[in-house]
């Protein structure tokens, strides 16, 4: 990623510069880095959090609304399927739009429909109330993927050649939001009622829009011509996308499943299931920033944290139930300790992806600037979206029929055929280069004998 080092902020790089003041200088952050991280780093910790407290209570009250558990699943899963959408477009015109406004403006609107989605209990009970959810949660979903896809791509512009390490640190603030989300919401609405929570949050969203309106540099650029096909057919390209998938629906089918699972399985109080969440949010929040150097310091080791975490990934699936296969007795501090394991292999595979397709693109003639980083952060969050639509939907449906120990096994295979495919790509593609310059050196070695019989005669 260095040949794009010269659009990024603070990437340029003196001419007689020694490597000791190219290391001094390149960790140094500027004031526009900074800010970026700030202003990103908000989004990533409210969106989470404002996404993550309707677990607690909100199916319950849906019920009482007259909607039934498949419908709740729906209004859960239009969100994945609406941001799937949206993020294709709003990555391809980002340059149009201008990165800075969709950003700021996906914050208002994701505030705006928080406190909207307080306002439902007071709508009238059965199709009146399911619809006005439906439509919410979609609202809730454009704003989500025109902030996310914009961050992704103002980062990835800021920071040209430490962009792993900068996406893992950040999932820090994901990671809080994922895991203060609930118990504040639960919190709240014990408290205060059904609207309080989801109108104190909103509010916050909106504080946060006019600082980040003040902070947040504008990054400009010229709009390209390229598209999402030729991007998304490249074959490396393609992998990745599977591998953001596989990654997705795996994290997905433990939402419908796995709370009804702690609770048959090893009758935990409903009040305990949340702390057993905590296991995967605080392994992959904390790992994320060392992997995501790990990427960048060393980046001939993101094929192996590719393969090594989705080959892991699918293992600790197979375990989690643990499979019958195995007749293994599920236990509760083996369900921890897997999903431990989870969070970290999860970050292995997921943090490397997006420098690799940026890479890939670069090496395929792509123009470099900000409509590239537009395609490539849409394409992300909408297979990523993908994913979280079809696994709680297939998980849910497997569970179901299977239960959970086969369910979470089937699903493991997701991440196991990635591995694989992942494995077998970079094998070919290392054989294909190593005959390639083989052939490559061919003719210089030829000509250096004829020049050298020459000079015998």
């Amino acid at each position: 990623m260095g040949s794009q080092a010269a659009d990024g902020a603070g990437s340029e790089r003196p001419a007689d510069g020694t490597p000791e003041e190219l290391g001094e200088e390149s960790r140094r952050l500027t004031r526009e880095q900074l800010f970026t991280m700030a202003a990103t780093a908000s989004i990533n910790f409210s969106s989470m959090i404002c996404y993550s407290i309707l677990g607690p209570f909100f199916p319950s009250e849906a019920e009482k609304k007259g909607a039934s558990n498949t419908v709740v699943g729906l209004i859960f899963g239009c969100f994945a399927l609406v941001n799937f959408l949206t993020s294709l477009i709003l990555g391809k015109y980002l340059t149009h739009i201008g990165a800075k406004f969709m950003f700021v403006a996906g914050m208002f609107v994701s505030g705006c429909v928080t406190i909207l989605f307080g306002m439902l209990d007071r709508v009238p009970s059965g199709p009146m109330f399911i619809g006005f959810c439906f439509l919410v949660r979609a609202m809730d979903a454009v704003g989500f993927a025109a902030a996310m896809t914009a961050s992704f791509s103002i980062l990835a512009k800021a920071f040209p050649n430490n962009i792993a390490t900068v996406l893992g640190s950040l999932e820090i603030f994901t990671g809080l939001g994922l895991v203060l989300g609930p118990p504040l919401g639960g919190f709240l609405y014990q408290s205060f009622g059904y609207e309080i929570p989801f109108i104190t949050l909103g509010c916050v969203v909106l504080l946060l829009v006019p600082v980040n309106m003040c902070v947040l540099p504008k990054y400009d650029s010229i709009p390209s011509k390229e598209s999402f096909w030729k991007l998304i057919l490249l074959p490396k390209v393609l992998l990745l996308c599977l591998t953001i998938f596989s990654l997705s629906a795996c994290l997905g089918f433990l939402d419908p499943t796995m709370s009804l699972f702690i609770l048959q399985k090893f009758t935990l109080p409903a009040g305990y299931v949340g702390l057993v969440f905590l296991g995967l949010a605080l392994s992959y929040s904390l790992s994320s920033p060392l992997l995501g150097l790990l990427s960048d310091k060393l980046p001939y080791l993101r094929k192996w944290l590719l393969i090594s975490g989705g080959l892991m990934t699918a293992l600790c699936f197979f375990m989690l139930g643990p499979a019958p296969v195995l007749h293994i007795k599920s236990q509760l501090w083996i369900f921890v300790l897997v999903l431990v394991l989870i969070g970290f292999s999860i970050g292995m595979s997921a943090i490397p992806v997006f420098p690799e397709m940026l890479n890939c693109a670069y090496e395929n003639g792509f123009e470099e600037g900000l409509s590239l980083l537009g395609l490539v952060s849409g394409l992300f969050n909408a297979i990523w979206s993908l994913g979280s639509f079809a696994g709680p939907t297939l998980g849910g449906f497997l569970n179901e029929k299977l239960g959970f120990e086969w369910a979470s096994a089937i699903q493991g295979g997701w991440a196991l055929l990635t591995g694989l495919a992942t494995g077998i790509f970079y094998i070919t593609e290392a054989r294909r280069r190593s005959s390639s310059s083989i052939l490559q050196s061919s003719p210089s070695n030829n000509e250096e004998r004829t020049h050298l019989m020459g000079s015998e005669t």
